[in-house]
């Protein structure tokens, strides 16, 4: 059913029935009402497509997820799409991965889709092939990157402060009396690298060894538990581990519970997200919150600044917390 076949059945012109569907003046209100009821009859949808060759307007927004098994990542792409499924757009989401040649692609498809503007969750986006691939696709277009930022034009970046955040987790513990302390860490992100860099900081200013970082090698939790054993072999004395996230700090609870070590009397535990993950671990995990879900309604509300050209901050830092649960003192 086109809009000429409802014309003709209306009985009237093709401009007019145009006009019922963009809510336009100009139709008589007895001949809008038959139109509406034909609409309604033959459940007639516009195409979006051929509108928005009418009018420049695509109404698409792309979403690039880094990975797309991070429930933070999903999470803040969930608000972020409602969001702007309340506005009329749609949302394309893709999981890009984290090699070059993928994140460079999903750019790409989202210039091939016409989008308004894109969305890039996760710090992997903060790369070198990145910034080229927006330059060269989505250089006329708002960008607003989660937990990244890149120096363009029409960039803007949303940032947690977890370089302090972990910081804060060194000091937290050795007031608990906590000073022999190691670092998990999961796969190397430019966020990642920040939080080991915390650490090491926290640790440098008290005095302590900064060095007792260890690579889980992926985000699991069985990384987290095989780099927990190597934590206990190689530093028996250890009294307190910070994990780069909580899904691997999980895999660490387990590794002390089946090695008969308590948690928090014996050696105490932090991850990083303030997740799901913290909650059902037992002992609940103490977690930084690195306000993920506070940095989605920012990058949404940059957006939207954006998409109506009004002046939006290019760069946002939030500050983290660190949320005190049974498994620290």
């Amino acid at each position: 059913m086109t809009i000429y076949d409802i014309a003709r059945e209306a009985g009237v012109s093709a401009s007019s029935v145009s006009r019922v569907i963009n809510n336009k003046a100009g139709v008589k209100p007895e001949t809008r009402k038959k139109v509406q009821r034909l609409l309604k009859k033959y459940h007639y949808t516009p195409d979006a497509a051929a509108r928005g060759l009418v009018s420049q307007s695509s109404k698409i927004i792309g979403i690039l997820i880094a990975d797309i098994r991070n429930i933070h990542h999903t999470d803040g792409a969930y608000y972020i799409e409602r969001r702007l499924a309340a506005l009329n757009y749609c949302c394309i989401i893709l999981n890009t991965g984290d090699d070059d040649d993928s994140r460079a692609q999903a750019i790409s498809i989202l210039e091939q889709r016409r989008v308004e503007a894109a969305v890039l969750i996760g710090s992997s986006f903060q790369a070198e092939s990145v910034s080229q691939a927006i330059q060269r696709h989505l250089k006329d277009v708002p960008v607003v990157m989660i937990n990244a930022f890149i120096d363009l034009p029409n960039v803007y970046g949303i940032l947690s402060d977890e370089f302090h955040g972990v910081e804060s987790c060194v000091k937290f513990l050795t007031e608990k009396g906590r000073t022999h302390l190691a670092f998990v860490r999961d796969c190397y992100t430019p966020s990642c690298q920040q939080k080991v860099e915390g650490f090491q900081s926290g640790m440098a200013s008290l005095g302590l060894n900064p060095q007792r970082v260890y690579d889980a090698g992926e985000t699991t939790i069985s990384g987290g538990y095989q780099a927990t054993l190597q934590v206990l072999k190689e530093h028996p004395e250890t009294d307190g581990i910070i994990f780069s996230v909580d899904l691997i700090a999980a895999g660490g609870l387990r590794a002390l519970y089946d090695q008969g070590i308590s948690v928090p009397e014996q050696i105490s535990v932090i991850g990083v997200d303030n997740s799901i993950y913290g909650e059902i671990c037992i002992p609940k995990l103490t977690s930084l919150d690195n306000k993920t879900f506070d940095s989605s309604i920012a990058a949404y509300r940059v957006l939207v600044d954006c998409l109506e050209n009004k002046t939006a901050a290019r760069q946002m830092i939030l500050p983290s917390a660190i949320v005190v649960r049974e498994s620290t003192p």
